[in-house]
């Protein structure tokens, strides 16, 4: 149980504006879909991944928002561009709702494109946003992390950004045997209910040496600092340079704070998570979800084997 104590700076006007989304993976675990598709462009229902992801961001109030890609990834810039063969041939039919469907992409927000050319790591993605981001504080969302679109994580972090300063990270509570896939954080407590002060930050911990059950998710609002700070951060875990080590400097410093976060969190770089997202987002659309969950009850029911349990019981 975290008991507040610590104490935060007063309120004041909005201030972060921007957000980079990372995206120049290669998609490995989704091969051979991701061969020729970049992998945030998956379908989730009837959108692909990433726009999930903006449409966050933009919810948030970040009007500007930088996409860091690579290779084989400019399906991402068309599918935020405007497609006037396409938005024409709806308008001619007054297709109005799928018109609309097709628009929105482009109409989020202000976006940005640049490649980051060597995969080195996260926090070589995030450093490739300095020119693009300057002196002010930024959000960063990771693509494989879906928030559902009912919570409001990333407004709540940059609240605390706004009271605090420094950098604002995510973090989960998650099961012991899991927390060597994660960055996990020492933490101690702030003043208020849900949020934290971060002492230390370790990537991916051999299995008995986490410092917590906090993990880091896919969801930071970091301060101008951390750019100075990756410049000097060698290759850390897989060769790569680590976001994590360089905001593990920044929380000996005391500039670091957390919000708890138990709401619902999708992983789609996972193929079963993947397909878990897709089920769950689909039947809480009310347009599908009434139609599709009555079919889903009734597949499940007669999936081999079931039967036997249900006469058992």
């Amino acid at each position: 149980m975290i008991t507040p104590h610590a104490t935060a700076t007063p309120a004041s006007p909005r201030t972060v504006r921007k957000a980079v989304v990372p995206a120049a993976g290669l998609g490995t675990r989704f091969l051979p879909a991701t061969k020729a598709t970049p992998k945030e462009m998956l379908p989730v229902v009837d959108k692909p991944a990433i726009q999930y992801v903006v449409e966050e961001a933009a919810a948030a109030g970040l009007d500007d928002i930088l996409m860091v890609t690579g290779r084989h990834k400019r399906a991402i810039e068309d599918h935020f561009d405007h497609a006037f063969e396409l938005e024409q041939a709806l308008a001619a039919k007054g297709d109005t709702v799928r018109l609309d469907a097709v628009r929105d992409p482009a109409r989020l927000a202000d976006l940005h494109h640049i490649r980051q050319g060597d995969p080195l790591g996260l926090g070589h993605a995030v450093l490739c946003a300095r020119h693009h981001v300057g002196e002010q504080p930024f959000a960063v969302l990771l693509g494989d992390d879906l928030i559902d679109p009912r919570e409001t994580l990333l407004s709540r972090m940059l609240e605390v950004r706004e009271r605090y300063r420094g950098s604002v990270v995510a973090l989960m509570e998650v099961d012991p045997a899991q927390t060597h896939l994660y960055g996990c954080a020492a933490v101690e407590p702030a003043r208020e209910e849900g949020v934290v002060r971060v002492t230390d930050l370790v990537e991916k911990p051999t299995p008995g040496t986490a410092p917590s059950r906090y993990a880091v998710i896919g969801r930071y609002v970091l301060d101008p600092a951390v750019f100075g700070v990756l410049e000097r951060t060698p290759p850390g875990r897989g060769g790569e340079i680590q976001l994590t080590d360089a905001l593990r400097e920044l929380a000996a410093g005391g500039t670091v704070h957390g919000v708890l976060f138990d709401g619902l969190r999708y992983d789609t770089g996972d193929k079963a998570e993947y397909l878990r997202t897709v089920v769950r987002l689909a039947c809480a659309r009310p347009d599908l979800g009434p139609d599709f969950t009555a079919w889903l009850r009734e597949f499940v029911a007669g999936l081999p084997g079931l039967e036997g349990q249900r006469r058992a019981a």
